[in-house]
């Protein structure tokens, strides 16, 4: 049997939270923040950082659980062709086409309301030049 779909607010609030959890796990790893939920015609780049010179575009999935697959999963090729596209919008918009660049995945499942303080945070996976 299918498992009903959350419903819409409640899914831009758990993506916001993963977003969040996610850009301070890589600043933690010493990315700078350009851009948050940049939006262009081909679809919004949910975080746009710095790592040394290189400009990353990171795709963030969240999930409250893992049962039906891993966040990770739900980045497919006709995704990242989207992000291709937004990421040449950026680079044009801030002047930075000869900078390097690249795509991550940030795969976040968040715990559950009311667990553990062992259980708090969030588990973050990092895919680099995805």
């Amino acid at each position: 049997m299918k498992r009903p779909t959350p419903p819409a607010d409640t899914r831009s609030a758990l993506g916001l939270q993963g977003e969040q959890a996610a850009e301070r796990f890589l600043r933690g790893l010493g990315y700078r923040v350009l851009a948050r939920r940049y939006d262009t015609p081909m679809g919004e780049l949910d975080l746009v950082m710095q790592s040394g010179r290189t400009i990353v575009f990171v795709e963030v999935k969240t999930r409250a659980d893992r049962r039906l697959a891993d966040p990770q999963d739900a980045v497919r090729s006709a995704k990242l062709d989207r992000m291709r596209r937004a990421a040449t919008i950026f680079l044009r918009a801030t002047h930075r086409e000869n900078v390097p660049a690249r795509f991550d995945v940030v795969a976040v499942v968040m715990p559950p309301p009311g667990g553990s303080k062992s259980a708090d945070s969030p588990q973050i996976e990092h895919f680099q030049d995805v």
